[in-house]
């Protein structure tokens, strides 16, 4: 490991910038430009698809993934592992997620709801009640749950990416998934 010796006062400290490894000095940790880009492309529709799962807006989603990029880019210096690129993408997108629920809901709040059109029989009204019902208890659950569902059962994320992507424990991903189909079942059963 090189040791660095203080500088003279006199001389101003040099940050470094990105060339810098290309002249031999010191290169800055982090994810490359080149690599950020590349987890980008490779899984934009899958971070799409996430964002999807959270939002129900498709233009929504776009700007989400794009600005989980953008704040990633920002922030490359500090994902010190590369492998860990994907991850940080995905919880961007996860927390850009919540944020727009966020102002979501408190627009809702503050507009009057207008009433949903139902569908005929013919195009399928049975199938959007369930699907209604299934929404309605999604939303009665509590919000780590919901997410824990979502991840793991719609993203098809495995209990270890979802622990990954959300920032928490094995083992609470496997309680709040547990709790969280106990009462949706409980949700769905119960008469309308």
């Amino acid at each position: 490991m090189p040791v660095i010796a203080p500088m003279p006062a006199a001389r101003p400290a040099r940050i470094p910038n990105q060339r810098d490894g290309a002249d031999g000095d010191a290169v800055a940790a982090g994810t490359t430009v080149d690599h950020l880009t590349e987890t980008y492309r490779t899984h934009y529709k899958s971070l799409l698809g996430l964002a999807a799962l959270l939002l129900d807006d498709t233009a929504s989603c776009e700007d989400v993934v794009q600005e989980a990029f953008i704040r990633v880019h920002s922030a490359r210096k500090r994902v010190r592992d590369p492998e860990k690129t994907l991850a940080y993408l995905r919880q961007t997108v996860v927390n850009l997620s919540r944020s727009a629920l966020r102002r979501r809901i408190l627009g809702l709040k503050l507009l009057s709801k207008p009433m949903p059109d139902m569908a005929s029989a013919e195009e399928g009204a049975y199938d959007q009640l369930e699907r209604d019902s299934l929404i309605k208890a999604m939303k009665g659950l509590q919000r780590r749950q919901r997410e824990v569902l979502v991840l793991r059962y719609f993203a098809d994320m495995t209990e270890a990416q979802v622990a990954e992507t959300l920032g928490i424990s094995l083992g609470s991903v496997k309680a709040y998934g547990s709790r969280g189909i106990a009462a949706l079942r409980v949700a769905m059963e119960a008469p309308a």
